[in-house]
């Protein structure tokens, strides 16, 4: 493994003015490597780091860096420069990028491009926004059922070099429709004058060009694939989707789901990245609402004043009442939402979802029930005797069985509300944990005091 040259090494050159030494040193570095060095410099040192680089590294270290140092090149780089990599970037990541640009710089960026990559760009662009097509490269190999295993070795010479795969191969008819696809692997092991139509099955997954970019990540999860043609409703094949497309869009999925599990609207741009306006425009909304639902707290406890009134102790459990269902409300919801992003059950298995946390909620509140109630016991009858009053039993049983029941109904609403959310066309991850903690804090006062209303009528009630 090659030592690299430490960053301040870097920078110190940078300082020097010792230019040609730099530019030989960054060819020791992987595009991974670079991408990492990079962002880790100030603007100025990464304007000349990436000046440095040949085209072709530069390409492939520009695809991956951060979408705000990637904006900063393209408006201090020379128009050439942005030319050379734009028109040598996959398409896929070229569509990724200008999707995120203002539309009059698009236009700009465009007109810059070759004839052959112009048409590609437009084409990606024309599809919606969260579509397959957006995602496919039109850089692939297809192939005939009648050449030889020799004749595609000699067609993946002459024109594999632009390929962005090589691994999968794509057989299809005269009028390019798609009848199967053979790994490269098959082709190796085969006799060179053996016919590509004997090493077919006619057994391949395929994605349609309009279909949605989730739905294209659990055929890639469940097929094991590196990449997967994508077709129109005609069957003909116009490109691929590679895995390290899915995989970045996945990651955007998932940074979305936990951001508004957080009780916040996804943020259209990395962290750092966002306007502190823009950042408060995203999260008051949630907490207006939040706040206009602990206010209903307020009012199910000013209904229950009197017995507050008449048994003041019963204020000090509220606290622990509320988080307790609160805190199973969030769990059940966390847990239902990534099962379902996952694709380990379906809607039609909601009777199993329930059942599930009928026996699991029975079981958690039994168990913190026991934990409250225990916790009255002991410093009723050790800790500070007389500290709850002559009828401190029954008050270990209202807080006993309200656990129970409020840990029962977290569990129960954090797993129905996401699931009929989905049902209802919604984005599951809006049941946020936060929103689901306010709706039991509600309801969990409710059934507190209707507990303690039984438990303790005749006594302190």
């Amino acid at each position: 493994m090659n030592q690299h040259p430490t960053t301040d090494h870097i920078t110190s050159l940078i300082q020097e003015g010792e230019f040609f030494k730099l530019k030989e040193l960054l060819k020791l570095y992987e595009p991974a490597e670079l991408v990492e060095l990079i962002e880790e410099e100030e603007e100025r040192e990464q304007l000349i780091i990436f000046r440095l680089l040949p085209l072709r590294l530069a390409t492939q270290v520009f695809e991956y860096l951060d979408l705000e140092v990637q904006k900063h090149f393209l408006t201090n780089l020379t128009q050439e420069k942005i030319t050379n990599i734009l028109n040598e970037m996959s398409p896929d990541d070229r569509t990724a990028l200008l999707e995120f640009l203002p539309d009059e710089l698009v236009r700009e960026l465009i007109q810059t491009l070759s004839e052959s990559e112009r048409k590609v760009t437009l084409e990606l662009l024309g599809y919606p926004e969260y579509s397959v097509g957006r995602l496919m490269t039109p850089d692939y190999i297809a192939i005939r059922e009648n050449w030889t295993v020799q004749q595609v070795f000699d067609y993946i010479r002459r024109h594999g070099g632009q390929s962005e795969t090589l691994s999968m191969l794509y057989v299809t008819d005269g009028r390019g429709v798609l009848i199967d696809d053979i790994r490269i692997r098959e082709l190796l092991l085969a006799d060179p004058q053996k016919q590509v139509r004997e090493l077919m099955d006619h057994r391949y997954v395929s994605l349609r060009a309009m279909q949605d970019q989730e739905e294209a990540i659990d055929v890639f999860r469940r097929n094991d694939r590196g990449a997967l043609p994508v077709v129109n409703d005609e069957g003909v094949l116009f490109g691929i989707v590679t895995i390290d497309d899915i995989l970045d869009i996945r990651e955007e999925e998932d940074t979305e789901d936990i951001q508004k599990l957080g009780g916040s609207e996804a943020l259209d741009e990395p962290y750092l990245a966002t306007s502190i306006w823009s950042m408060v425009k995203k999260r008051a909304g949630w907490l207006v609402i939040l706040l206009i639902g602990e206010m209903l707290t307020t009012s199910a406890m000013h209904h229950f004043e009197d017995d507050l009134q008449k048994a003041a102790v019963l204020g000090l459990f509220i606290p622990l009442i509320i988080s307790a269902g609160g805190n199973a409300g969030s769990q059940a919801t966390s847990l239902i939402i990534r099962a379902m992003s996952l694709g380990e059950f379906t809607l039609s298995d909601w009777w199993l979802v329930l059942r599930r946390e009928i026996q699991s909620g029975l079981l958690l509140g039994l168990i913190l029930g026991v934990v409250g109630s225990f916790r009255i016991v002991l410093w009723a009858t050790v800790v500070d005797p007389g500290y709850f009053g002559q009828y401190w039993q029954l008050i270990a049983i209202t807080v006993g069985f309200s656990l129970l029941g409020i840990v029962l109904w977290g569990a129960l609403a954090g797993a129905m509300l996401p699931m009929l959310l989905k049902r209802l066309g919604l984005d599951p991850a809006t049941a946020s944990a936060p929103f689901v903690a306010t709706l039991v804090d509600v309801t969990g006062l409710i059934i507190y005091f209707s507990v303690a209303t039984m438990v303790l009528r005749g006594t302190l009630l």
